[in-house]
């Protein structure tokens, strides 16, 4: 090749100046201002830590979450929020408007569980508490579901956004949720006319969970997600007596041990075998003394589904179990048993063009993220999106962000294990270094929606 004589340095040099003047690197100045960004979440962890092991040890369960939404609804209003609270009972929103944009929702649920925390951490739960409409001693109580860092990522992220005013132009919408465990929590804000007392219809609603998967990692994927889920009770009525004489009693201890086995029939030899479906009973409630036959009994039903067709079969399966066995005991139909339809979820399906373009913000913004596209759908179910799914535009995306240690996820790995510990269990924990990886995620995840409208 000729070389590049004085004169021509000089004309390159002046060409590449006139170029970079004209054409600007693209995302230059985004990318930069997202890493000041992540920067200054760094440099507010331990703040955020503390948030959340404040919450952590005080769960609070299903519409009882006074104190949780105390801590939500200060922060909310230091921060420059509008809040609106008391939304079905103990919801919060909080409502920032900045210009002409759009509306971006995003929520958190609150509630603990009736689990007995056994991680052993020095700021574990030892609270008690009651179940709503549940006589009977108190129970204990544990963020076993990781709501407690779902709590914690919207308030720092609600701290970025009102920091960063400048970067994002729309009206944006924080959701603290009551009593999502149950699935009852959405639809109770949706009931309690919560788009009549000021919050805005969202056009993009956005959510996350943790997931037993190593911190770095996160699920952002098209398509159905997660399982519709239905909670039953069936009452069964009997008539009670001695124990030492059950021939003039009728036993709905029996009917029920009947029934709970039966209903496993329904799953088994009812729905189509490539389909995913759960029955479980948790719960099986009757009687107090040894030797009295009670006159009701208590079964508490969950199911999973994915299409409507299967969510009939069981719970029709269910119904048609139960009238077999009170005609078999010889029972007047004012005594047959009583099915209570309680929470329920449609399953979740997420926005294609939302989620993709949420998970490209991601990975081109959060060093080392990895999206792990092929994990499954889980049966486990939300009621998020019920916070949209009877508005005109119901566009969302819920994605699962990791809250293990990786090491310890490692280690569970090589002993066979395909988690560390699972949700619902009172050995389930959030490493710390998740908080502010979380706060990341949902900023990175707002910012980007209200810049690429």
């Amino acid at each position: 090749m000729e070389k590049l004589t004085a004169f021509n340095k000089r004309k390159f040099f002046y060409f590449l100046m006139i170029f970079f003047v004209l054409f600007p690197v693209v995302h230059s100045d985004t990318i930069s201002e997202y890493e000041k960004i992540q920067e200054n979440i760094d440099k507010d962890e331990k703040r955020l830590v503390e948030i959340f092991k404040d919450i952590h040890a005080n769960p609070e369960l299903g519409f009882q979450e006074n104190r949780t939404a105390n801590i939500v609804d200060t922060e909310f209003k230091n921060l420059g929020y509008q809040t609106i609270t008391g939304i079905g009972k103990t919801g919060v929103a909080a409502i920032m408007k900045n210009g002409d944009g759009p509306i971006v929702m995003y929520r958190a649920d609150m509630d603990g569980l009736a689990v007995k925390e056994t991680t052993g951490l020095p700021y574990a739960s030892t609270k008690v508490g009651k179940l709503e409409g549940v006589d009977g001693a108190e129970l204990p109580l544990m963020h076993a579901c990781g709501h407690d860092a779902h709590v914690t990522w919207m308030l720092g992220a609600a701290k970025v956004m009102s920091e960063n005013k400048d970067k994002w132009k729309g009206t944006l919408v924080f959701i603290a949720q009551p009593a999502e465990e149950p699935g009852l929590g959405a639809r109770a804000m949706v009931e309690d006319n919560m788009y009549k007392k000021g919050v805005p219809k969202p056009d993009y609603l956005i959510g996350m969970h943790t997931a037993p998967i190593p911190v770095g990692t996160y699920v952002a994927v098209p398509g159905a997600r997660m399982a519709g889920m239905d909670q039953i009770d069936v009452v069964f009525n009997g008539v009670g007596g001695h124990g030492s004489a059950p021939q003039v009693a009728k036993d709905p201890v029996i009917m029920s041990a009947i029934a709970v086995t039966s209903y496993q029939s329904i799953v088994s030899r009812a729905i189509d075998p490539q389909n995913a479906a759960v029955l479980t009973v948790g719960s099986i409630q009757a009687g107090t003394e040894n030797n009295v036959i009670p006159a009701s009994s208590l079964v508490k039903i969950n199911l999973r589904w994915f299409n409507e067709n299967d969510r009939n079969i069981m719970v029709n399966g269910i119904q048609r179990i139960n009238e077999g066995i009170a005609f078999s005991y010889g029972l007047n139909k004012d005594m047959y048993p009583k099915m209570i339809r309680k929470g329920w979820a449609a399953p979740l399906v997420n926005d294609k063009e939302l989620t993709e373009r949420i998970e490209r913000a991601l990975q081109s913004n959060i060093k080392g993220i990895e999206n792990l596209k092929n994990y499954p759908p889980a049966m486990g179910s939300e009621d998020f999106h019920h916070l949209v799914l009877d508005n005109t535009k119901h566009i969302y995306s819920y994605i699962l962000v990791g809250v293990a240690d990786p090491k310890v996820f490692e280690k569970a790995q090589k002993e066979g294990k395909p988690f560390p510990y699972f949700n619902h269990n009172g050995n389930f924990m959030v490493d710390l270094k998740a908080i502010s990886y979380g706060v990341k995620i949902a900023s990175i995840s707002l910012l980007d929606v209200f810049n690429n409208k």
